[in-house]
């Protein structure tokens, strides 16, 4: 645990863990210096539509399914995000506009990208460093420096699969993946390991595979297979902590096509055996294994010294 309360940054890949490949050597750099593993998310409603589906997945990330049907019952009974963790003042950083609306109504100060520079930004390197330049502000790193205040506790920044537009007007998946490479690229060349920067920013960085079907987790799957369970040992295979919530089961966790996520603070998050951003590799070499995606925030936020001892 850090002596002083870190800052925490959220870059999350909507629906794009499918589309990473070797070529993204910043993502898989990160992974190996950072602590790796899953969040799992209960099935997908029937006949849900990809707008309710990026609400509803954002929405478990924050632990806040409740206000998502409190929003779609129309119901006015929604605890915001600083009620719920000691004042935490929390931005999210989108183009979709079901996010934006659910973010404002969880008290999250909402941005669109074109804010962040007067029109939609491009794929150079210049937007990208000017972007991490305005990340890093907004949380109190400036000049390699800490303030003391910051407008913001915690910042998420939402790219979701082919919602921004590149220089020629185009929306691609593929450029979403390589802005988040150059993005991680930006912020690890800034928060260099013993900087200043770096002992304070709580970075993690969660790809989710968007809209699946149970054939998309043939291969993706969290369960330990018969082939990989040691036969002495499979009738004393336990309960996994991931399938409970308080001392009941959870009933509809998705075994299939979890969040990847990658957690960095230098010399305070652990190290694992990953050495690639990649859903094999953090099965068999990842350290923070299977995590309910609705307990992430609650870690998070205790890094940040804004809820009280995750797990406890």
């Amino acid at each position: 645990m850090a002596d002083k309360a870190s800052r925490g940054l959220v870059i999350y890949g909507d629906g794009l863990a499918s589309f990473i490949n070797p070529s993204h050597a910043h993502l898989h750099s990160l992974a190996s210096k950072a602590f790796c593993g899953f969040l799992t998310l209960p099935n997908a409603p029937l006949s849900e539509s990809e707008d309710e589906r990026i609400v509803r997945e954002f929405a478990y990330l924050l632990d806040a399914c409740e206000a998502y049907q409190n929003v779609s019952s129309q119901s006015t009974s929604i605890q915001t995000i600083s009620e719920r963790f000691m004042g935490m003042k929390a931005a999210i950083i989108t183009n979709n506009p079901g996010l934006k609306s659910f973010g404002g109504k969880l008290g999250l100060t909402v941005f669109p990208f074109n804010d962040l520079k007067g029109n939609e930004f491009s794929l150079s390197g210049s937007s990208t460093e000017f972007v991490t330049f305005e990340l890093l502000k907004m949380l109190g790193f400036q000049e390699g420096k800490t303030l003391e205040t910051s407008q913001f506790d915690l910042v998420f920044v939402h790219v979701g699969a082919g919602e921004r537009v590149n220089a020629e007007g185009q929306k691609t998946i593929a450029n979403d993946v390589e802005y988040i490479d150059a993005l991680v690229d930006g912020i690890m060349r800034i928060a260099q390991p013993g900087s200043e920067i770096g002992s304070r920013l709580h970075l993690s960085l969660v790809m989710s595979y968007g809209y699946v079907t149970e054939g998309d987790g043939r291969d993706l799957s969290i369960l330990t297979s018969e082939d990989e369970m040691d036969p002495a040992l499979s009738k004393l295979f336990p309960l996994q902590s991931y399938t409970m919530k308080g001392e009941k089961p959870r009933n509809d966790v998705r075994y299939h096509c979890p969040m990847l996520i990658s957690q960095w603070q230098y010399a305070v998050t652990r190290v694992d055996m990953a050495e690639t951003f990649s859903f094999k590799d953090f099965k068999e070499h990842g350290g923070n294994l299977v995590i309910p995606a609705d307990r992430f925030l609650h870690e998070v936020a205790f890094k940040l010294w804004k809820a009280p001892k995750y797990g406890a």
